[in-house]
């Protein structure tokens, strides 16, 4: 019965995305959308650490004692992007009725000593060097960059606890970035383009031109040759990225405008744009890998809408790429609520960042 009651609840999005307005952030969205990191960023169990364990003693370690600011919401990346979604919504959204709680919550993850602790991690056990490479990086960054942009007394407090372990992830990736052969084209975390993509908004922000050099350099190494992507074998069964449009994406902030919009007309073809396009078939909601299609939906409408940005109008893809994101979008964000904690902790902050494009 509760199998019928989720299909059927899939069906009626499919038909509502295409007569409902397309979503957009009112303040009682993102107070609806608030609450999902809220009740998970302290929420220690169910966890996956992904730690590597040096010894029967760390082998032993709670989730909280390996990470006391990010060890809620299943993973550690889901705690740092459920981190930028609170700080993000107290930013943007004015009205917001619980911004006195998302304060206090923040103001007890950002603390010197803890921040302290989760940048010694990375140095602490052999093979943490590689420890949430790339994906978690490119969150963290994002995270440090909302805080740095927002002149407020609390986000100058909060930023300024957080620099410790930003401190040690940009010493790790710009090491790491050089020596990077190949770029990995998963449709999940450790996708090289999504991380190039945050991490080259947090170089520009900050006018670090040697890391943004890195990033420029290494992109067009593994992009600028690309042509006929084979995205219609997209997506693969727990894809949350379309790895098509996470290199578009990347490349529209790496080129001059005239020479992004010539390498894309070669990059794809019909069939694939065609794939692209098509919402994801979701046969099980409460699968934790199953649902990663719903992120899916949500990458592809941001991705969607940056590079229709860049292309000049009259562009055949441009009125296309915009209106197939909202299609997405006003499909996925009835689903961020229809599932069950395999989404709740982390399809929020997806959420926030496609409908903030």
């Amino acid at each position: 019965m509760r199998k019928f009651a989720i299909i059927s609840l899939l069906v009626f999005s499919f038909f509502l995305a295409k007569a409902q307005k397309v979503p957009t952030l009112t303040a009682e969205v993102a107070e609806k959308l608030s609450k999902m990191p809220l009740n998970c960023i302290g929420q220690e169990f169910p966890n996956k650490t992904s730690h590597v364990a040096n010894t029967a003693v760390d082998g032993r370690l709670l989730p909280s004692e390996l990470h006391p600011a990010f060890y809620g919401c299943l993973d550690w990346h889901s705690s740092v992007h459920g981190h930028w979604m609170l700080v993000r919504l107290l930013k943007t959204v004015s009205g917001l009725k619980n911004k006195a709680e998302i304060t206090a919550l923040l103001d007890k993850t950002f603390t010197p000593e803890k921040m302290k602790a989760e940048a010694e991690y990375f140095t602490k056990y052999q093979v943490a060097n590689t420890y949430e490479r790339t994906y978690g990086w490119a969150w963290l960054l994002k995270l440090d960059q909302e805080l740095y942009t927002w002149d407020n007394p609390d986000a100058k407090k909060w930023y300024a606890a957080l620099q410790p372990l930003t401190k040690q992830i940009l010493t790790l990736w710009k090491a790491y970035l050089p020596k990077q052969t190949y770029p990995n084209r998963t449709g999940v975390h450790p996708n090289t383009a999504f991380g190039l993509v945050f991490a080259l908004d947090w170089a520009k922000t900050f006018k670090d031109v040697s890391f943004e050099k890195q990033i420029n350099d290494k992109a067009k190494a593994f992009y600028l040759d690309n042509a006929a992507t084979p995205a219609y074998l997209e997506p693969d069964g727990s894809d949350f990225f379309s790895p098509s449009l996470e290199i578009a994406d990347l490349m529209r902030g790496v080129l001059p405008k005239a020479q992004f919009v010539n390498w894309l007309n070669k990059f794809y073809e019909e069939r694939s744009l065609k794939r692209i396009s098509d919402l994801p078939i979701i046969s099980d909601i409460n699968d934790y890998q199953g649902v990663h299609l719903v992120g899916l939906s949500f990458t592809r409408a941001w991705c969607m809408k940056g590079i229709a940005k860049e292309l000049p109008k009259g562009h055949k893809l441009k009125l296309r790429f915009e209106q197939t994101a909202d299609k997405f979008l006003a499909n996925a964000l009835p689903l961020v609520f229809a599932g069950n904690y395999g989404g709740d902790h982390w399809l929020a902050s997806f959420a926030v960042y496609a409908l903030e494009k």
